[in-house]
């Protein structure tokens, strides 16, 4: 009997991502050195802080990844109905392994863990399977209907929120211009509009689509249209929730709590740190929003792992519109240092509390980072491909 076929190892999978995030890392970190931005700020910079604002900015944290978790299920329910502590488990695991791994490759993950085989009824059939393809699916709508959100949310308050006249020309201690970084923002809103129109128009017009497809990608190549097409229908089918009114009214309401936290959290901590205008007047929550829109498309750049150099840049972009260099470089430095190291660790610890918890957790999260082999051999593997087609909600 041969024996069987070792995995690949992760850095021979992934070390072309690896080498490439640490150049990005690097050359965002020498850019910021350069400008006289820190990364752990001087002593001073916090002599404004108030400390409650710590434990507060917590609670916004918690509910955040709550609300972010449990709102899957709403994209799942027509696969199967998911636990909350399932959906918990698997998510917070994910943002984990999202957050640690290069150029986002973790995002996986979570597909990967929700996949099931579920179980036969009464008649033979199976019910309350999840399909890697489904999950994916769920995931890409997910992420699509956030961008759009966030890209809304940002541009209304690129456009409301008074910033400071002139605008300064440079991102403090950076080589990028405050122009290009507004201009981006209104950017982000065409981008996720486009990829919800092509998904949508895969999921109510899918025939015509797939010609439309081919007919354009099969100039190149019939294989890559054909490739491309099936992709945007796996995924479109991440929509149905659209078609069953009380799954989408919960998850766009519960996709909006889970936003205002996010801003709220961005709000209360920066204040609390101390960042304000010349005038002393503090922060507001339209600036917030701002602030936090500029993190999220910072962030959407393929790259570091912990996500290191890109979230701070984020943060300075946006505190640049509204702060003067001194509060940007001042408390601004301290916010920026505490949001990033409160959300890193709480991010880890939440993934563990499940890994430790729940062992079974630790082996899927291994399997779906191919550490070990998935074991594809067994019919009652989760996901199995025999199951696929039971899976589908159509």
């Amino acid at each position: 009997m041969n024996a069987p076929k070792q995995a690949p190892s992760f850095l021979h999978r992934h070390g072309v991502k690896l080498v490439l995030s640490l150049i990005i890392t690097a050359s965002i970190v020498f850019a910021m050195k350069k400008g006289g931005l820190k990364f752990i700020p001087d002593g001073g910079n916090f002599d404004q802080l108030r400390w409650w604002a710590i434990p507060a900015y917590m609670v916004t944290l918690v509910c955040n990844h709550v609300f972010r978790a449990i709102r899957w299920r709403f994209l799942l329910r027509s696969q199967a109905e998911v636990p909350k502590k399932k959906l918990l488990s698997v998510s917070w695991i994910g943002f984990a392994a999202i957050l640690v791994m290069p150029f986002r490759i973790g995002e996986l993950v979570r597909p990967y863990m929700m996949r099931t085989p579920g179980k036969r009824d009464a008649s033979g059939r199976i019910v309350g399977a999840i399909s890697m393809p489904a999950a994916t699916g769920s995931v890409v709508a997910e992420r699509v209907v956030d961008g759009l959100y966030l890209s809304i949310v940002l541009a209304i308050a690129l456009l409301t929120v008074p910033h400071l006249e002139p605008l300064p020309e440079k991102v403090v201690g950076l080589p990028v211009s405050v122009a290009q970084v507004r201009h981006a923002g209104f950017l982000m809103v065409g981008v996720f509009t486009v990829a919800l129109t092509v998904i949508a128009v895969f999921y109510a017009a899918r025939d015509f689509a797939r010609r439309a497809t081919l007919a354009v990608f099969g100039i190149v190549s019939k294989k890559l249209g054909e490739k491309l097409a099936g992709m945007a229908e796996n995924l479109a089918d991440g929509f149905h929730f659209f078609s069953r009114g009380k799954d989408a009214l919960g998850f766009l309401g519960e996709t909006t709590i889970y936003w205002f936290c996010n801003a709220a959290g961005t709000w209360i901590l920066a204040w609390g740190c101390g960042v304000a205008h010349a005038n002393g007047s503090p922060i507001t929550f339209g600036e917030a929003c701002a602030v936090m829109g500029m993190v999220c498309i910072a962030i959407l750049v393929p790259g570091p792992p912990g996500l290191l150099g890109t979230f701070q840049l984020g943060l300075y972009a946006g505190m640049t519109m509204y702060f003067p260099k001194e509060m940007v470089v001042g408390p601004g430095a301290a916010f920026v240092f505490i949001i990033y190291l409160v959300q890193f660790v709480w991010t880890i610890f939440a993934a563990l509390i499940f890994l430790v918890s729940d062992r079974s957790n630790l082996h899927q999260l291994e399997e779906a980072e191919g550490i070990l082999p998935p074991h594809d051999d067994n019919p009652d593997a989760p996901g199995a491909e025999k199951l696929a087609p039971s899976a589908s909600p159509r």
